[in-house]
């Protein structure tokens, strides 16, 4: 027997109203929050065809040879770069809280950018960490 055809039915008890017709209950709040603005800063890349080295403001990844590895800032204890004694590489070196050392090495080609890649990581690491 169909009691759908006769109206709404009685309720007994106290039972919780039925469900407005739809395609279901309604999304909680907070599925309608709009999105948060990215958080963004100076960035820095360095890449040969092997490696690579980025710091941005999540902290510090390298890859070496297919393999990832993040620092994130408050889990690094400093940061220190130089070149190659050839002079052809950025070599950079992360040292964890734990006190490991991690390193990674790009090769710069030109031999040029290697110059500019030095200036633009001192100023992306001096905006991060500006006491070392």
């Amino acid at each position: 027997m169909n009691h759908a055809a006769y109206g709404p039915q009685p309720r007994y008890g106290n039972q919780p109203p039925p469900p407005p017709p739809g395609f279901g209950p309604p999304l909680p709040q907070y599925a309608f929050a709009p999105p948060q603005p990215a958080v963004t800063g100076p960035e820095f890349l360095a890449v040969d065809c092997h490696n690579s080295i980025v710091v941005d403001v999540s902290g510090v990844s390298f890859e070496v040879n297919g393999f990832d590895a993040e620092f994130p800032w408050p889990e690094i204890r400093s940061v220190h770069f130089q070149a190659s004694p050839s002079g052809k590489a950025l070599m950079m070196a992360v040292i964890h809280l734990d006190g490991q050392m991690y390193e990674c090495v790009v090769v710069a080609k030109p031999r040029e950018r290697l110059g500019e890649w030095f200036g633009q990581l001192a100023a992306v690491l001096g905006y991060y960490r500006p006491m070392g």
